[in-house]
């Protein structure tokens, strides 16, 4: 499914509908010019793939492959160019797949000398190195689309046996994304550092802290996939106060209730502050979709577990992306709902007033005790709470952590939501210190169905959720019915606790989560 939030926009789009499978896209085109914004695409690519990637096959095999993957990418070129997009991301692993060996991937790998010690063209010097023809083509299509272009592909570079680091087969091979301008220009490369998985591929030996500068929209970050979840490179680029804009290629494959890829790639501009150019690789039978540019107060979006096509993003995107309100600029504190979790935070006792006086009762703040149970959410052993009737205030700890939740249903629907805290390391597909509190719909009525994948929901909420976090890097992961990323109305720290507050949801709620990442703890 692909769609846009219907929040109020920074600024005003045209969108044309074309139709995409059984489903429609949208091609989101600015109808308003200005210097404060930049015109920019992503591409969701459903890559052709080797039949057998760990079989043996030639340089020209290996090309014969990949030329058919780079012609789509020109063609997505060409038609972002009619819109005029500036810069545009394609996805990892879009050119040459996945899933080979360290020896079957040699094949598909260009020769990468580094930008930092050589000026060079591509397409006005293609025989300058050898092994270069993904390289060549990468930046005769920047050249003639005449905009900036992010791509990934894998990588090539020889060693010495001197070298302590040097692989036995004499050779570093890279997980890498190229950035052309659009003169075809090699502006940079970035080398994944935190691989997932991939056995073809060598960690470098110093983390690439790449950004790089554009004549139309200031300073970039660029990273690869897994690496949203890491402070090196992710975290530390954006220590750099100029840097307001991220390219993002990945190849995600989508976990839910929180680790889906539209959800991540919204809560980081959303936590961040920037504007981010998310392109995913388009294979749904593998669980992998979901791209976007999000703005921390809007999204554009791609997310289609139905249709084997790829899909072209494109929608203008404002220079200074402006951020949510926090505490300290928020207009709500005086409407109840506010009021009573202000309280609640401070430690306030609970007052209700009749008709001769008012009666403050300490503990009636924790009038709500359901019994706590645990279910596997993402591997982990969540300790949750059950989300009973039409209003309440609930809480449930793990370890340093506790979760609260103050919530209203406008109505009540016929399935089980859960309040659930996590406060440890997650061991598996990685392993990372991670503190969680989320609201989630689950699968069942069943509460051994709480935390599994789900897509759809009804159930209406207006809540506060909120926890005394030990880390200041804090992802707020919203979604309601229909794979939809959702903004929250309010974020940030109130007496030592980080809270997220929502109002009118525009569809029934997945999954509401604050996730955070103590990264020291790694």
């Amino acid at each position: 499914m692909s769609g846009a939030s219907r929040k109020p926009a920074l600024f005003l789009f045209i969108c044309y509908v074309a139709a995409l499978g059984v489903q429609a896209g949208e091609y989101c085109v600015a109808d308003h010019q200005g210097s404060q914004y930049y015109m920019a695409a992503v591409y969701e690519h459903h890559s052709i793939l080797s039949p057998d990637p760990l079989a043996l096959t030639t340089r020209q095999q290996a090309l014969e492959l990949m030329n058919q993957n780079l012609d789509i990418y020109e063609r997505q070129v060409m038609t972002a160019a009619q819109k005029g997009v500036q810069i545009i991301v394609f996805p990892e692993d879009g050119i040459h797949g996945f899933n080979f060996t360290r020896t079957s991937i040699y094949p598909f790998l260009d020769f990468m000398p580094s930008p930092q010690l050589v000026k060079w063209n591509p397409c006005l010097e293609p025989h300058r190195f050898n092994d270069t023809e993904v390289l060549q083509r990468l930046s005769c299509m920047a050249t003639k689309g005449d905009m900036f272009l992010v791509a990934n592909l894998g990588t090539k570079q020889p060693c010495h046996s001197n070298d302590p680091g040097c692989p036995n087969d004499g050779r570093y091979q890279f997980n890498t994304n190229v950035i052309f301008s659009n003169n075809g220009t090699l502006v940079d490369r970035y080398r994944k550092h935190n691989l997932y998985f991939e056995a073809a591929f060598d960690t470098p030996l110093e983390v690439d802290r790449v950004t790089f500068d554009t004549p139309f929209a200031g300073r970039f970050g660029i990273f690869t996939c897994f690496d949203i979840l890491f402070f090196d490179p992710a975290v530390r680029l954006l220590r750099d106060p100029e840097v307001k804009h991220v390219v993002y290629p990945s190849a995600w494959m989508n976990q839910l209730p929180l680790l889906a890829a539209i959800e991540i790639q919204k809560a980081f501009a959303i936590a961040f502050g920037v504007n981010v150019l998310a392109a995913n690789i388009h294979h749904p039978s593998l669980g992998m979709t979901g791209s976007g540019i999000h703005t921390p107060l809007k999204s554009f979006w791609y997310h289609d577990m139905e249709s084997p096509k790829g899909h072209l993003i494109i929608a203008q995107v404002a220079k200074n992306p402006l951020g949510l309100a926090g505490t300290e600029n928020a207009t709500g504190k005086t409407d109840p709902s506010h009021s009573r979790f202000l309280k609640i935070v401070s430690g306030e006792p609970y007052c209700e007033k009749d008709a001769q006086e008012v009666h403050c009762e300490a503990a009636k703040w924790n009038v709500d005790a359901p019994p706590t149970f645990h279910s596997e959410m993402m591997y982990d052993n969540f300790t949750l709470v059950p989300v009973w009737g039409k209003e309440g205030y609930l809480q449930v700890c793990s370890n340093s952590l506790c979760c609260h939740l103050l919530y209203d249903r406008p109505t009540l629907s016929q399935e089980l939501y859960a309040l659930g805290v996590f406060d440890g390391f997650h061991t598996v597909h990685g392993t990372y210190y991670i503190q969680v509190c989320a609201l989630v719909k689950c699968g069942g009525l069943d509460i051994h169905t709480c935390g599994q994948e789900i897509t759809e929901a009804t159930g209406m909420f207006e809540f506060h959720l909120w926890g005394n976090f030990s880390t200041s890097y804090i992802f707020p992961l919203f979604l309601t019915s229909g794979m939809t990323p959702e903004s929250p109305d309010q974020l940030g720290w109130e007496n030592d606790h980080y809270f997220l507050r929502k109002r009118g949801l525009s569809s029934g709620l997945v999954t509401a989560a604050l996730y955070g990442r103590l990264y020291e703890k790694n």
